[in-house]
């Protein structure tokens, strides 16, 4: 049943752990993908503030801004876990609650594997499998984190 209720994926980025949490988190404005958006406008910016308890939300190119959750553990430069309040809709839903765990595992001193896995899907119900579905999908997590690793090799 775990299988059905989580999508998991990592990749190995060349860059030490530190740098790598730091991109991923302070930088995802940089390697976020533009049309992963819910509001109305085209997307400006994606924001994570760097704290528990700290909004994740998408600034629209109007100024508008749409939640997508917040900070749950912010735990530099291990982990980062994520309430993902997104609905099956592709709108911020208060009362759904899935989580986004990214860890951040040192494979040397300049080789990092970040793993992500987001779970609780079942809290969709009926939409579950479709949403694992999308979140499992080329567009989804792997495509996400493949854009994070080609930012992360221009970022400073």
């Amino acid at each position: 049943m775990t299988t059905a209720t989580a999508v998991r994926h990592s990749i190995t980025v060349a860059a030490p752990r530190e740098r790598a949490f730091r991109v991923f988190t302070q930088g995802m404005n940089e390697w976020w993908p533009r049309s992963h958006k819910i509001g109305e406008a085209d997307l400006a910016e994606a924001v994570l503030e760097e704290r528990e308890g700290g909004r994740w939300y998408e600034r629209g190119a109007d100024g508008s801004e749409c939640d997508w959750g917040t900070v749950l553990v912010w735990e530099p430069p291990a982990r980062v876990v994520l309430a993902w309040q997104i609905s099956g809709d592709w709108a911020y839903d208060a009362d759904l609650h899935t989580e986004v765990e990214v860890s951040f595992v040192s494979e040397g001193p300049d080789q990092t594997r970040v793993e992500l896995e987001h779970r609780g899907l079942d809290a969709y119900g009926e939409r579950a499998s479709e949403m694992r579905d999308s979140l499992d999908s080329p567009g989804g997590w792997s495509g996400i984190l493949e854009r994070f690793a080609g930012g992360l090799a221009g970022a400073a």
